[in-house]
């Protein structure tokens, strides 16, 4: 065969492969415009909450706030970000991890001398680690996390529960933290010993709108559909909260139970600033502590109103996402969604209960959530309970806003719909036989439903 035809054999070999597997189509470009908005048919006054909420979310914190252009106080003295908005910034203020990764860069700001953890890149996404075990051995019982033994990624090591988030970065030798002297912890470590878990921020459009879903829709609708459910194996389970005993519905695990709460946490534990629901630091070596505690209130600064209730009112307000027109293709790949199981899990809408804000009151929500808990398998369990959620246990994610979402599941582990989709389909999980079904659709229909997938 000439040199002509085996390449021109090439050129038809990857036109056919091309034809015969379906493609994620990638974020949507250039419908920003409407994204990051209010929601629509505010009263002034909450416009006016909106856009203070809005500043004080795009603050960034220094330790003592006199770093220039960070004028926010409280950072540390562990932290893994310096600012609300650099975590939730695809496409626009509000969602989440951007493809640049600002982690890099604040790892040695102001003078910090931190080096960059392993599962940390520059083109993302953006990481929170927890461990799923302490050092030391087990407490008497053996209740200490997973047996020793060897896990799907790794070796399994027994230990003290731990579950909490160690914060990437320290304030050591930043030039606003002289005598601070804390060093990161062992990543290098945690990561072999298959013991660091990651999560990814999650997008806030619409969260005001979930906040307001009232309880009686999240049990209806987990009600509905049971035999249909009972037949693909999903059952599924509300998160609730251990002190009222109402369901709980932000974060991966819906551990939080508002926005207020959801805020605060996020505050002292991503950032290092303690708050009026969280008022203690993290860190108790002496010389790290800079400032009084609390270090966002209510009337610092002659404002009456604290950095926290600001950002939290300004992610009670912010607009749900807005989906692209409706094609040929996208209408076909909703009613595949819903004949191949997806829907029983991701809802395509629920509804608000009475709200004070007009504008969420008593509304259809078009999450694609059914805000529950589900067991999603061996191969998806990070070891780590929250609230009533086990480590095999993750909120349904809301596909609003996929369109525009760059990294996919609670880690991030890949950029490609299809390959989220398939991470779902372990054996022992809620959604492998739902997965099963898209794995025997024919190519035209996958692609069908991924084009769908990117118009949410």
């Amino acid at each position: 065969m000439k040199k002509r035809d085996v390449r021109l054999a090439g050129m038809c070999l990857v036109a056919v492969a091309m034809l015969g597997a379906q493609t994620d189509p990638g974020p949507r470009v250039g419908t920003e415009s409407g994204w990051g908005q209010p929601v629509a048919g505010l009263s002034s006054a909450e416009l006016r909450s909106f856009n203070l909420g809005l500043a004080k979310f795009r603050e960034v914190a220094s330790v003592t706030g006199q770093e220039p252009g960070a004028p926010g106080v409280g950072l540390g003295p562990r932290f893994n970000l310096n600012s609300c908005a650099g975590c939730h910034a695809q496409p626009t203020v509000g969602g989440t991890s951007p493809r640049e990764n600002p982690q890099i860069a604040v790892a040695k700001e102001y003078g910090a001398g931190n080096s960059i953890p392993s599962f940390i890149k520059a083109d993302g996404p953006i990481r929170v680690v927890r461990f799923s075990r302490g050092s030391g051995p087990p407490p008497p019982g053996g209740r200490g996390g997973p047996p020793p033994g060897r896990g799907a990624n790794g070796p399994l090591t027994a230990g003290r529960p731990d579950g909490g988030v160690h914060d990437l970065f320290v304030i050591t030798g930043r030039k606003d933290a002289e005598g601070c002297s804390i060093a990161q912890p062992d990543f290098a470590n945690a990561v072999e010993q298959r013991n660091a878990f990651f999560r990814i921020p999650t997008p806030l459009y619409g969260a005001g709108l979930i906040e307001a879903v009232s309880e009686a829709s999240i049990m209806n609708n987990l009600r509905a559909d049971r035999p249909m459910k009972d037949s693909l194996g999903i059952g599924g389970r509300e998160n609730r909260n251990q002190g009222d005993g109402t369901i709980t519905r932000f974060g991966w695990k819906a551990q939080d139970k508002s926005l207020t709460s959801f805020t605060g946490e996020a505050l002292n534990v991503e950032e290092g600033v303690t708050n009026e629901l969280f008022p203690h630091e993290r860190e108790d070596t002496a010389g790290c502590a800079f400032n009084t505690t609390p270090e966002d209130h209510a009337g610092i600064g002659g404002i009456a109103i604290s950095q926290l209730s600001a950002m939290a009112e300004f992610m009670r307000l912010l607009a749900a996402p807005v989906s692209s027109r409706a094609t040929e293709s996208t209408e076909r790949g909703r009613q595949i969604f819903g004949r191949i199981g997806c829907a029983l899990c991701h809802t395509p809408n629920l509804r608000t209960g009475k709200s004070d804000v007009a504008a969420m009151n008593e509304k259809w929500v078009p999450l694609y959530s059914d805000l529950a808990l589900h067991d999603m398998g061996p191969g998806l369990d990070d070891f780590i309970g929250q609230g009533q959620a086990n480590g095999r246990d993750w909120r349904t994610a809301p596909l609003w806003g996929l369109g525009q979402r760059l990294f996919f599941m609670h880690d991030g582990r890949t950029t490609d719909v299809a390959q989220a989709i398939r991470e779902h389909g372990t054996a022992g999980s809620e959604a492998y036989q739902t997965t099963a079904k898209f794995e025997s659709l024919s190519v035209a229909d996958k692609q069908d439903l991924l084009n769908f997938l990117r118009s949410l």
